[in-house]
């Protein structure tokens, strides 16, 4: 493994067995993030972007069944870790910010006892007044008001701006390599959302901390990533530097995300793109490009076989436009 490559995923499969069949809800993805760099998962709801994250941290249903061809963690390989290594892995090396943090903090303890927890889970040694003295200090550094006060009261206290800040403190109290921010800016207002991301843009560069960002939200990924990986039906379709992907979309699906969104490529006045259809379902996939039924350029090779991945300076693309051969 390169020694700049923080973590490095080649074919990751996550399966669930149901009674109507197996549901291949991730199924080959393969990307890197290297240390200090963002890297932004983007796709549609039902895509596999959130199942990918909790895929690493093992925290998925006893009905998954997750493996890869490899997945490297800091140099280790986490492939068949056991429920106290996955444990550790989280909490020391990998940690999260989900989606809501209203339902994602326990309601009826107070933010002491869920920030302490983790200082407690990770230090057993560790003092009362250590614990405070910590607490206070990552609230600090995350940038809620009078963080003393704040300790003491409840989630439902707080405005949503607040949750979210609680949960990134909570997520940075064991100093962890990799967040992972499951839609990080969801359900807030235009206003917090922006100080969301200037403050994971600042806590990445004091602390050195790499991120992978998962959204569906064009307009968050260009304010903070470096590189964009486009997840589709449980496949990468692109993945390329956030300059590349904004300038020359290479897959219809990408080219189609960005012109959905108002104020990147479409100018006042012009119409946003639609993107007919949804994600199909995973128990039954389309037997060629999972995309083709929904895709303005679909052509007959298209919707009869699966287009390789084809690797262009540095870019990675599956479609046919851009000089896929049928297999």
């Amino acid at each position: 493994m390169d020694d700049r490559k923080l973590l490095e995923i080649e074919n990751l499969r996550t399966y669930f067995n149901t009674p109507e069949g197996v549901v291949k809800a991730v199924d080959g993805v393969s990307f890197h993030i290297n240390k200090g760099e963002t890297l932004a998962l983007v796709g549609e709801s039902g895509c596999g972007k959130t199942v990918t994250s909790l895929s690493l941290i093992r925290l998925l249903a006893d009905t998954a069944v997750i493996e890869a061809n490899q997945l490297v963690v800091d140099g280790k390989t986490s492939l068949g870790f056991s429920s106290q290594q996955a444990r550790e892995l989280r909490g020391k090396t990998i940690s999260m910010i989900f989606q809501e943090p209203m339902t994602s903090l326990n309601p009826v303890y107070r933010i002491d006892r869920q920030l302490g927890e983790v200082f407690r889970l990770h230090e057993p040694d560790i003092t009362k007044k250590e614990v405070r003295e910590r607490s206070i200090a990552i609230l600090q550094k995350v940038g809620v008001p009078n963080p003393a006060e704040r300790l003491n009261v409840y989630p439902h206290q707080l405005s949503g701006g607040l949750r979210q800040r609680v949960m990134i403190a909570i997520s940075l109290a064991s100093n962890p390599k990799l967040l992972i921010a499951d839609e990080p800016t969801t359900a807030l207002d235009v206003t917090i959302q922006a100080q969301i991301i200037d403050l994971l843009k600042n806590l990445q560069r004091e602390m050195e901390t790499s991120i992978l960002l998962i959204t569906h939200d064009f307009g968050v990924v260009s304010q903070i990533a470096e590189r964009v990986a486009v997840m589709y039906a449980g496949k990468i379709v692109e993945e390329g530097r956030l300059e590349e992907i904004f300038e020359d979309p290479w897959h219809p699906y990408t080219k189609l995300l960005i012109l959905s969104i108002p104020g990147i490529k479409v100018t006042r006045g012009s119409r946003l793109e639609a993107i007919s259809g949804t994600v199909p379902n995973p128990l039954r996939f389309p037997v060629g490009c999972r995309f083709a039924p929904r895709c303005p350029y679909a052509m007959e090779v298209c919707q009869e076989n699966q287009p390789p991945e084809t690797v262009l300076d540095g870019r990675r693309v599956s479609c046919f436009l851009k000089g896929g051969d049928p297999q």
